[in-house]
């Protein structure tokens, strides 16, 4: 019992004193867990569902799988064998264990469906206000959080187009009782083969390989279409149907880019995550990145969500919008802002001249007299950004599982990056509420 009321930081009955918390205790008190739960409209289960977890377990699950940075088979382990993850899960298992490891992945689909990015933002910024000092002033910046995928080269994917419409063809045939058409798979698979043991692969090579998929990929996509006409009884799933779209599109594409050159706009890198696009982001190590793309603003050190898309867009124009989001989540007028260089188009200099905004913008023209004073205050605002919310990126990736996102689906990648965020936000200001009680037993 002393240590559950050491985890929640409840004072020790012996001394009257704080105990100290450890970091997951900090994140538990950090966080509304009521408002969070009614704003994502979970409910009870229903009495004789296999279901073990409370709403505000499944919450607080999502947050203990972004502290640990375990995987789910490996996150159902640690929480059969240690109490305080349980506790922290509402959960009460005595002598039962989990033994259905998919049960996170389930629990993720269900939060995600109904996830709110404004709305839980604004539970989250109304219930840490008393613990954000300096409101006026904010940084943002834009980042890729990349999804776990194999370098999309125009061959692999040609490859992967081609294996699986050949096994799904196989298997209608098999279902149906007729006759495999013939093809060259099996020739071009081990051309494939070869083709990726090569050190240097060149170019005379690579063209070949690619157009011989492309002949084949033609061929499979005509044969799949004459069979779902010459069988209309029988039905296929919306996700296969889905998954066809996806690799006509993707023929269609490289069809186009390969014999007409023609740079196809919208391109598909993935069958099975149809939606993740090329993400340029300039840089001299990765030129281009695969996932998310995500503008934050910092306030205070906490970071949250502006705007989160897997399409590539420019994040200068996206200046208006993010004082605005300020202003809302902490109803204070803001005063300060940092962004680098790609935000100082003209028409966002005129909007924080308007609202008299100071920033770290490079000044256009003639410099003033007194000009010191403000370098001075734009080098600091700069080192503010530079290091606090850029350091903040790297953090995150590195300790919150938001390195490589393993989600499977679009909800689910959003999710995943909502919740890897808000973790290391949960235990910043759980930090700060445990040092606050010190000072005033102190």
């Amino acid at each position: 019992m002393q240590d559950l009321l050491l985890f929640h930081g409840i004072k020790n009955p012996e001394n009257g004193r704080y105990g100290s918390k450890s970091d997951l205790g900090k994140i538990y008190s950090a966080i509304p867990w009521d408002d969070l739960v009614k704003s994502f409209g979970l409910k009870e289960s229903v009495k004789g569902s296999k279901m073990m977890f409370s709403p505000r377990g499944k919450i607080a699950l999502m947050f203990l799988k972004h502290y640990c940075c375990q995987s789910d088979r490996r996150l159902v382990e640690q929480l059969n064998s240690n109490i305080d993850y349980q506790f922290f899960c509402d959960l009460h298992l005595g002598f039962n264990r989990i033994t259905n490891h998919k049960i996170v992945s389930q629990i993720r689909c269900e939060l995600s469906g109904s996830l709110q990015i404004d709305l839980l933002q604004k539970v989250l910024a109304g219930y840490w206000s008393g613990h954000l000092s300096s409101k006026s002033q904010i940084t943002v910046d834009a980042t890729c959080y990349q999804s776990d995928m194999r370098y999309p080269t125009d061959a692999k994917l040609l490859l992967e187009a081609v294996s699986w419409l050949y096994k799904q063809i196989k298997v209608i045939c098999k279902v149906l009782g007729v006759r495999m058409p013939r093809s060259k798979f099996i020739k071009w698979a081990k051309r494939y083969t070869n083709y990726s043991k090569d050190r240097a692969k060149r170019k005379k090579k690579r063209r070949s390989l690619t157009r011989g998929l492309l002949r084949l990929l033609k061929k499979f996509i005509a044969i799949e279409k004459q069979l779902h006409s010459s069988y209309p009884e029988v039905t296929f799933t919306n996700q296969y149907l889905k998954r066809i779209k996806t690799i006509r599109k993707l023929y269609k594409q490289q069809s186009q880019w390969f014999y007409q050159g023609i740079k196809p706009t919208d391109r598909i890198v993935s069958i099975a995550k149809d939606y993740i696009r090329p993400i340029k982001r300039g840089k001299e190590n990765k030129p281009v990145e695969w996932g998310a793309k995500v503008t934050k603003l910092q306030i205070d050190g906490i970071s949250f969500i502006e705007h989160i898309c897997f399409d590539n867009f420019n994040e200068g124009t996206r200046l208006k919008s993010t004082v605005y989001k300020s202003q809302q989540l902490t109803k204070t007028k803001v005063k300060v802002l940092g962004a680098d260089a790609i935000y100082t188009a003209n028409n966002n200099r005129s909007f924080v001249t308007e609202n008299t905004i100071k920033t770290d913008f490079k000044r256009k023209g003639k410099l003033p007299i007194g000009y010191k004073d403000e370098k001075l205050l734009k080098k600091q605002i700069t080192k503010e950004r530079a290091t606090r919310l850029e350091g903040n990126f790297g953090k995150e990736k590195q300790y919150y599982h938001l390195n490589k996102i393993k989600a499977k689906t679009k909800a689910n990648e959003t999710l995943w990056i909502f919740f890897g965020i808000h973790t290391a936000n949960a235990l910043e200001i759980g930090k700060r509420i445990v040092r606050v009680q010190q000072q005033k037993v102190a």
